[in-house]
């Protein structure tokens, strides 16, 4: 760990915003060290006692930020119960229990061991409180986004301790030479803030000649405007004189319109009495002829009604003969299907026999062609026997011819 000047140290906690601002430009001149400690996110511990140090820290951010959590969940328990678990819940109860127990012993006078007992008990319940939390600390993470809680005191605690974390975090990883490159550049930001409080001293030079030159401008235009002002004035007057002139017109032509309104009027009053007399006249013409046509539309509606009833009789005997027959077309139908059920047994009957006396037929036909067939091979052996018989037979008869023939001879 560096030990280096701490006035150096405390200039360069003064003037961190400053130097955060200004060190985007110079990026490429800026010293490794230094850039380190401009940058915090690039700042990680290489040493197990730093890395404990800056764990405990941690720890206590996590520990306030809860704490500062614990009254607004008190407030709403019912609400994170399902969140917190029964464990947790038990524990805020006691807490709170806790919490009531002390406000009441401090506002009634009592004995100071029993108050000091009752805050030892309230710091055991927060430890244990915030042990379960540290424990889950998805739990944490949760109601930090749920909890919404305003702003107070505490957060600026939080806040400070933070940049407490922060510094100190560069303190335990700040080496003597980034130390004293950290002075020398923190006298290049001084020698850069004086130039730029000369050109600021300059341009504000310039912003009061130009504020100089504006402001006469303004009151150029406000000597304009009181110009248009007065001749706004002006026009006013006359547009009031024009106006009056208009109204006296307007009077007089109103008086004109209002007598031929009068004279129209009255003229049609007498339009309308004798449109009306006319009206009269012949309501009295067409009553006659009223009556006549009602007891025609009377008529013809009894004649309908009769129509109707005797279009309903009609229709009604029609639907029973319509169900008699319908109720016949059924039986018939039924008789039909069943009619058709046995001609379908019976066309299956007769296709057999049909089949068998195919056959059989068949079957006579090929004995006749087999009996014509053998008649016709009886009568050709029979034809052949014959002619072999005569044959024999006659050459037999031959030889006996030729026999005597040669008898004689010898004689």
């Amino acid at each position: 760990m560096a030990t280096g000047d701490p006035a150096a140290f405390q200039v360069l906690t003064k003037q961190r915003t400053l130097v955060k601002a200004m060190a985007t430009p110079r990026k490429a001149g800026i010293p490794l060290g230094v850039m380190k400690v401009l940058d915090p996110r690039q700042l990680k511990p290489d040493s197990t006692e730093a890395e404990r140090i800056i764990t405990v820290l941690d720890e206590t951010i996590v520990k306030l930020e809860i704490t500062r959590l614990i009254p607004r969940i008190t407030g709403s328990l019912d609400r994170y119960a399902g969140m917190l678990g029964p464990e947790i819940t038990s524990s805020l109860l006691e807490l709170q229990k806790l919490s009531m127990e002390i406000q009441q012993l401090h506002t009634s006078p009592g004995d100071a061991k029993t108050i000091r007992a009752a805050e030892k008990r309230l710091k055991s319940s927060l430890r244990n409180i915030l042990r379960l939390f540290l424990v889950n600390p998805l739990l944490y993470h949760g109601l930090k986004f749920e909890v919404r809680v305003r702003e107070s005191p505490a957060d600026a605690f939080i806040k400070a301790f933070m940049e407490f974390r922060d510094s100190m975090l560069e303190r335990l990883l700040t080496a003597p030479d980034e130390e004293r490159e950290m002075i020398q550049f923190m006298k290049d930001i001084s020698l850069q803030v004086e130039k730029n409080t000369e050109v600021i001293s300059a341009l504000q030079a310039q912003l009061e000649g130009l504020i100089q030159a504006r402001d006469e401008e303004v009151s150029k235009k406000d000597k304009e405007i009181e110009n248009l002002k007065t001749t706004m004035e002006d026009l006013a007057k006359n547009c009031r004189t024009e106006i009056r002139l208009l109204m006296k017109e307007g009077g007089k032509q109103k008086k004109g319109d209002e007598e031929a309104s009068q004279e129209r009027c009255a003229r049609l009053k007498e339009d309308i009495q004798r449109l009306g007399t006319q009206f009269r006249a012949l309501v009295l013409e067409h009553r006659a002829s009223e009556l006549v046509l009602r007891k025609e539309k009377c008529k013809t509606e009894r004649e309908i009604q009769e129509w109707v009833q005797k279009y309903d009789t009609d229709m009604t005997e029609k639907q029973t003969t319509y169900d008699e027959l319908q109720i016949a077309y059924n039986e018939e139908k039924e008789q039909l299907a069943v009619l058709m059920e046995k001609h379908a047994l019976l066309i299956q009957e007769y296709t057999l026999i049909e089949e068998e006396r195919r056959i059989l037929q068949e079957k006579a036909e090929e004995a006749a062609r087999e009996e014509a067939r053998r008649n016709q091979a009886a009568t050709c052996i029979q034809a052949y026997w014959k002619g072999y018989f005569v044959r024999c037979k006659y050459k037999s008869l031959r030889k006996k011819g030729k026999g005597k023939g040669k008898g004689k001879g010898k004689k």
